[in-house]
Formats: structure tokens, sequence, C-alpha cells
């Protein structure tokens, strides 16, 4: 295949509508997980508060439900049309499902079709961002130089904690400049309509920005994606499906658990103020920031799987501590402690993730691979998280219960990752796998 080679301001224009996307998708799904038990209030009355968030973090794990099926269907585009075309469908998708949220009425305003609506809104963000992951982490990576794809790959992590950064700072912001009753009753429709605005803007940076060099010198030599794509992925890359999942698991786990889940964990269980868990997400966003392009350096420097395995190992004996000290003698200083001991472990274990996993799978079927592996890791990990975690801390009475969670998700992605070893390079575990290399292996 030809080379085709990119400006220096081309590449800065498509890394910058990459990474915008995913900062949305976080964006929306935090400010979510942040105002949950003001939106079972809303749409999901029940006969106790327990069984209204348990409703209302079921149609939170509706999203990720579906995200398999986005991911599937929406990365089979991206391999076909284009890692740019994907990416601008995408978010204008993810800007209506929020739009959705923020205008629907409550349920004493129009009864049952408040809550469908909002399960509506949650199928639509998760079909968009199925599709959306991989289909920035290919372009990301397909733009950066050798040597120099975990980096890249890191923004799209970056953007994740820009996105806890705004949100949780939004957020904070509402509680301190709103009543209480005021916040209750419309302040919390603010963030979602402000994050519907964003999506005419990104679509026209997306629309604007180039082709993946390597998509079009695939396409210019006549290639195009195989249509059994979605029985290739399962049947002859396999063991690439089954590194990516155990890649993704663990982190996902704390992400969602320590970021998504914290106000209510830290209101419920601590009986700390929400503006204790905000402010606390607002700096580990500004340290996740700067946190995940350096894993990402680092992951290039030593090897990424280097990396991931010294990392997940100690953060499996470090994720039990952490929620100890914070339980043992709840506070906003060793809230904010037990935060930033977790996030710096998010940082470094995930800062390499889109570049590891879309080195796993070959250009023709880059998002496809990323896209199955990765929403069906972040849907038993991520999505259905809170849910669990609050369904076991009901019926355990421990509020230690997403430690345990997150040292089981821990030990799956060791074992996963490690029982794929021949998908690595045989030159001491330092290279990421190619898809060439993956493809011929079945």
């Amino acid at each position: 295949m030809s080379e085709i080679r990119l400006s220096s301001a081309e590449i800065r224009r498509a890394v910058i509508a990459s990474v915008i996307g995913n900062g949305l998708e976080w964006f929306d799904f935090l400010i979510y997980a942040f105002f949950a038990r003001t939106i079972a209030n809303h749409f999901f009355p029940a006969g106790t508060p327990t069984a209204s968030l348990l409703l209302t973090f079921g149609t939170f794990a509706v999203g990720f439900v579906v995200r398999p099926l986005g991911g599937i269907v929406l990365g089979i585009y991206a391999d076909r049309a284009g890692r740019q075309k994907a990416l601008a469908l995408l978010i204008l998708m993810m800007a209506a499902g929020t739009l959705i949220v923020g205008l629907t009425p409550s349920f004493a305003t129009i009864g049952i079709a408040a809550p469908l609506l909002i399960v509506a809104a949650r199928v639509i963000q998760g079909l968009s961002v199925g599709g959306e992951f991989a289909s920035a982490a290919a372009m990301l990576v397909e733009l950066a130089p050798p040597g120099r794809k975990m980096f890249y790959g890191s923004f799209q992590m970056a953007s994740q904690g820009f996105a806890l950064l705004v949100a949780s700072g939004f957020s904070l912001l509402l509680t301190q400049i709103l009543t209480p009753t005021a916040l209750e009753a419309w302040g919390w429709r603010i963030p979602f309509l402000a994050g519907a605005l964003i999506g005419p803007v990104g679509f026209y940076i997306r629309r604007c920005c180039v082709e993946s060099p390597e998509f079009l010198a695939l396409r210019a030599s006549g290639a195009t994606l195989a249509n059994d794509a979605f029985v290739s992925a399962l049947a002859r890359q396999w063991r690439a499906i089954v590194c990516a999942f155990g890649i993704i698991a663990v982190g996902t786990a704390l992400n969602y658990l320590w970021h998504s889940y914290t106000p209510t964990y830290v209101t419920q269980q601590l009986h700390l103020p929400l503006s204790a868990a905000l402010a606390g997400s607002s700096l580990c966003g500004l340290v996740a920031i700067l946190v995940y392009p350096l894993a990402g350096l680092l992951a290039d420097r030593i090897g990424a799987y280097r990396q991931f395995f010294i990392v997940v190992t100690v953060f499996a004996f470090c994720a039990y501590p952490i929620y100890a000290f914070v339980v043992a003698a709840p506070s906003v200083e060793r809230l904010f402690i037990s935060q930033l001991a977790a996030t710096l472990f998010l940082g470094l274990m995930s800062g390499p993730h889109p570049g590891m996993l879309a080195a796993l799978f070959p250009t023709g079927a880059r998002t496809t691979g990323v896209a199955l592996s990765y929403n069906l890791a972040v849907t038993l990990f991520g999505g259905l998280a809170p849910l669990t975690v609050t369904w076991a801390i009901a019926a355990t009475g421990d509020p230690l219960m997403p430690a345990w969670f997150q040292i089981l998700a821990a030990v799956v992605s060791l074992v996963m990752v490690a029982a794929t070893a021949a998908a690595w390079s045989p030159a001491g575990r330092r290279a990421v796998p190619t898809g060439r290399k993956l493809k011929t292996m079945a």
C-alpha cells in the first residue's frame, strides 16, 4: 500500500476531532451518574429509595447492554466508509440522546412516557458510544508515527479526564449557586442541555477533519471489509478479542466505580456531602489529564504489556486498602486521598489502552474488532458495576463491596491477558502485537 502523508496541521485537527466525541460521551455518562438520585426521583418513583435508585442504575446499564450491537454495526460502518464519517455520525447520535434526557418532563407530568423516553435516550447513547471508542482509537493510532502509538492513543483517555473535570466542576458549581430545591426541580437539566449543544460543534469539526491515512491506503489498494467481518472477528481473531477484553475489564471497573458511582456511594454509604465527591472528582479529572499521556509515553518506552501487568497486579493488592481507608473514618480529606490514589492507578493502566486495542486488529477490521471486545468488557465490568454494587451492598450490608468487585475485575484481567500470551510479540513482551500476527494464529 502506498504511503499517504499528512501535514502536522491536518494531524492536529484529526486528533482533536477524534477526542471530542469521547469527551462528550464521558460528560454525558458522568452527569447521569452524578445526578442519579435526582433522576430517580423524577423518572423512576418506587416504594423505597433503594428500589428507585436500582431502577435508575438499571436504565444506566441499558445504555451499555446495547453497546456491543452499536459497536458491531457502527464499527463495520467505520471500516467500510471510513473513520471520519463514522465519527461525525456518532457525535450527532450522542447529542440527540443527551438532549432527550435534558428535555423529558418528569413522571409526575407525563406518567409512564417519562421513563420510557429516558430508556430510549440511553439506547441511542449506548448505540452511539458503542462505536465511538473504537472509531476514535483507530483514528488516533493510525495517525501516530512509529513508536508513538500508545502516546497518541492516550489522548483519547485524556479526554475522559477532561470530561470528568468539566462534568464534576459543572455539577459542583450548580450545587453552590442553586438552592437544593432549585437544583432538584430544574437545575440538574442544565448540564444535559449544555452537553447537547456540543454536538453540532463537534459534528462540524469532525466533518472537516481528514481521513486516516492507513484507511485511505487500504481503500486505494482495493481492499474492503469482508462481509463475514463479525464471524471473522469471532473465529479467526478470538485471541485478540480475549486479550482486548482482559485489558479493558479492570480499568473500566475502576473507572465507573470511582467516578460514575462515587457521588452515590459517598452520600449513601459514607454520609458525606455530594459537594465533597464532586470536588474530589474535579481534582481527579485534572490529574488524569496529565497522567494518561505520561502513561502512554511510558508504555511506548518499556512496553505496554509489561506496564499493564505491573500496574494491575499492584492495584489488585491496593484496591481493598484504598476503600478501607476512607470507610474506616469517612472524611473529606480521606475521600480525596482515596480518589487520587484510584485515579493514579487508573491513569497508569488505562493510558495505553486505545493503542493496545487498536494494534491487536488489522486495519480492515480494526474498528469492528476493538468495538466488539471493548464494549463487551465495558458492559459487564463497567455499565453493570453501579447496579451490581448497589444490589450487593443492600444484600450484604458490606460497604466494601466496590473493592471486592474491582479485585475480581483485576484477577479476570490478569488471567485473560496471560492466557493469550501467544498473541504477544515474542520479543520480550515489549511490543504490542500486530493484527497481521493475530490473524494467522488460528
